[in-house]
């Protein structure tokens, strides 16, 4: 039997545009999949019993992109299944749904589970690889910043510059408290990069105006993050989160849980991950700000995480270049 684990993530601001090498400021979150793999004695191939929490009609949505990615992490690690079938099982605290990195954590888990299972010998590096193979069952072309920060963990700058991934350490100075707040809508990122590559065929000069805007603010709030400047960091969100609703990103239930939440408090928020639904992302530092939006979502009946960014990373790399 082998077992793996993947963290969960937010995405402070960027993430949509990694494919237009605009970075992104990601972090993971405390909240993990965990996957165990066994042998089976009989049959071939595969089969999964997947006990993950879930935001209601995620796993089925989600049923045929699961098929895909499995299958094609088992080719990418060489898996003869029809001599040594496998049974998956998924579970852990992190909460099946779009936009806090629910994929990538089942992609990260099951190849470590599978790396110890069968003795694959591979490194953090081969992991994040075979994670990202994964992530293309859900995300069409993924970009490969959910996976890289499921697989080291901490808070980083992700970006993809002339075709080369790599990421850098983001130091804060201590954990910061965030509320994740569910739209209830299950999202299809694999369509997001043709939804935004119509924008910029469109409009290319709006397009890159917006993203010339955006890729300073990723700098901003880099450097306010670091600092410790949240308020700073907040609004640089808030402002991040109005150019992604004129690029019709956000979504109507997702506008109403960030002016809520910024209404009772809230340093800044913002929608985090692909967009179009799935979640958003408040930024509420101290643990009475925290409780106080987080209870007044669940008072509207809104699937909410309590969570916080900043914890130890898995390993002491300040920079990585993946491949």
């Amino acid at each position: 039997m082998g077992t793996g684990k993947g963290f969960g993530k937010t995405i402070l601001i960027g993430d949509q545009f990694v494919l237009w090498e605009i970075p992104a400021i990601l972090a993971a979150i405390p909240f993990e999949t965990e996957c165990t793999v066994t042998r089976r004695t009989s049959g071939t191939g595969w089969t999964l019993d997947d006990r993950r929490i879930e935001v209601p009609g995620y796993k089925k949505e989600k049923e045929k992109d699961c098929k895909v990615s499995f299958d094609r992490m088992v080719q990418v690690l060489g898996l003869d299944l029809e001599r040594t079938p496998i049974h998956i099982e998924v579970g852990g605290n992190l909460l099946a749904g779009s936009g806090v990195g629910a994929s990538a954590g089942i992609c990260v888990s099951f190849a470590r589970a599978c790396n110890q299972e069968f003795k694959l010998g591979m490194d953090i590096l081969d992991i994040n690889r075979v994670a990202w193979e994964g992530e293309f069952g859900y995300h069409g072309l993924p970009s490969g910043v959910d996976n890289t920060v499921s697989t080291f963990g901490g808070v980083i700058k992700y970006r993809i510059k002339d075709g080369v991934k790599q990421f850098e350490r983001v130091k804060l100075a201590s954990p910061i408290e965030i509320v994740l707040g569910n739209s209830g809508v299950t999202a299809n990122t694999a369509s997001l990069k043709g939804f935004l590559e119509t924008q910029e065929k469109a409009e290319p000069a709006l397009f890159k105006q917006r993203l010339d805007r955006i890729r300073s603010q990723v700098e901003e709030l880099g450097k306010s993050l670091s600092a410790g400047d949240l308020r700073t960091t907040g609004r640089i969100m808030t402002e991040n989160h109005k150019i992604l609703v004129d690029m019709n990103i956000s979504h109507a239930k997702l506008v109403e849980l960030c002016d809520l939440a910024n209404s009772l408090g809230a340093h800044g928020s913002k929608v985090t991950g692909g967009g179009r639904g799935g979640y958003m992302v408040a930024l509420t530092p101290g643990k009475e700000l925290q409780e106080k939006v987080a209870r007044a979502f669940e008072a509207k009946g809104i699937a909410t995480i309590r969570a916080t960014i900043g914890g130890a990373p898995t390993d002491g790399r300040a920079f990585q270049i993946l491949k």
